[in-house]
């Protein structure tokens, strides 16, 4: 009989949070300002022989990313590496991986951006795309697909992919799995440890989460995956700039603080959206009708902060955005603030009046109270 204590999960996160809370300080020596310091050179002192760990040159080194680094290794688990942006990730993960004649396997339901990507550059090079849906993603198996990109749960339709299992398999056939983490951030979600060659997320959204920066990352820990994607990011250039880092560093204190309390909130506010008669196909993993809540309640933490649901009309759907005034409209998703858009206006295979709604961190009574008097008006 297991013996392992039923907190025991949520006491080993609480642990990791803490621990990156004070990583930092931990290094520190005496007199040291407890904030990390900005370093905006592109130049340093340099004499004699270039050593290792020796900054350089500033498309190369950085102390801020270096400090920021050691705290997404914190927290992934796993060597990790800054980039301008989430997209900036995902080009270095995808073209230190492929050459010409490999085939790529995208979700076509997913972030339709790495599609984009791969039909205007990537099958130039030589390099077959394929999709298939998220809820489907393991049928037909991934005998000589070179590079299997996973996002799950799925950005907008938030379809799980059995992590464990499609990892495995992508393996056993020679292939390389990267998981697109974005929408669970570490706290809430470990692809590596189910099995992931490659992690990827946008750091613009909930590890940031004030609406004010671009970043992204990549942990592995596979060497020399990680050698390659260091060397696309030195040689393209696709750096991240050095305030931006400080501001994500910043931002990494306080992560455990604002993901928790906006999945609280979404659990909250799900349970109030699932009874509301205007509100269709309701979409929201920690919903017992969710079609992929038991995979969740295994490969998952938290049940995350997205919920989608579909309006009647395009009109219901803008009306209602309009009308709340604790939703923001814009578009992207994990901050502080709730925000919500209609995905249709980007194309995305989804109902006309679906609707992406990113719970935020307001207190959960005033939030509930908003949303719902916007649907009921």
């Amino acid at each position: 009989m297991d013996e392992t204590p039923k907190d025991a999960p949520q006491d080993a996160q609480d642990a990791d949070a803490a621990r990156l809370l004070h990583l930092r300080q931990a290094q520190l020596p005496k007199g040291a300002p407890l904030a990390l310091p900005l370093t905006l050179a592109s130049m340093f002192q340099l004499p004699g022989e270039p050593a290792p760990g020796v900054p350089g040159y500033g498309r190369a080194d950085n102390p801020t990313w270096e400090a920021l680094e050691h705290m997404l290794e914190a927290l992934e688990g796993a060597p990790a590496l800054a980039f301008p942006s989430g997209m900036a990730a995902i080009s270095a993960a995808l073209f230190a991986t492929l050459r010409a004649g490999d085939r790529l396997l995208l979700p076509s339901d997913g972030y339709y951006t790495p599609r984009t990507l791969a039909s205007r550059f990537l099958e130039r090079l030589g390099i077959t795309v394929d999709t298939r849906p998220t809820s489907g993603f393991a049928e037909g198996g991934f005998a000589g697909v070179r590079v299997v990109y996973i996002e799950t749960p799925s950005n907008p339709g938030l379809d799980l992919v059995d992590l464990p299992a499609v990892t495995e398999a992508v393996r056993s056939a020679g292939g390389i799995s990267i998981v697109d983490n974005t929408t669970m951030t570490a706290l809430g979600q470990r692809p590596l440890d189910l099995g992931a060659d490659i992690l990827l997320a946008s750091d613009t959204k909930a590890p940031g989460g004030h609406s004010d920066l671009l970043m992204g990352h990549v942990a592995t820990r596979d060497p020399d995956l990680l050698a390659a994607m260091r060397d696309w990011r030195t040689l393209s250039g696709g750096i991240p700039g050095p305030f931006e880092a400080w501001l994500l560093h910043r931002s990494l204190e306080t992560l455990e603080l604002r993901f928790d309390r906006m999945c609280t909130n979404a659990e909250i506010l799900a349970a109030h959206l699932d009874a509301h008669p205007a509100v269709q196909d309701l979409r929201f993993p920690g919903l017992l009708t969710h079609p992929g809540h038991a995979l969740a309640a295994r490969q998952m933490r938290r049940m995350g902060f997205l919920l989608g649901f579909t309006l009647p009309s395009v009109e219901a759907a803008d009306r209602f955005i309009e009308a709340c005034p604790l939703i923001a409209p814009a578009t992207s998703f994990g901050g502080v603030h709730t925000t919500a858009e209609r995905r249709a206006r980007w194309g995305d295979d989804v109902a006309p009046g679906f609707v992406r709604l990113s719970v935020g961190t307001e207190p959960a009574g005033a939030l509930v109270a908003a949303v719902v008097g916007a649907l009921d008006g």
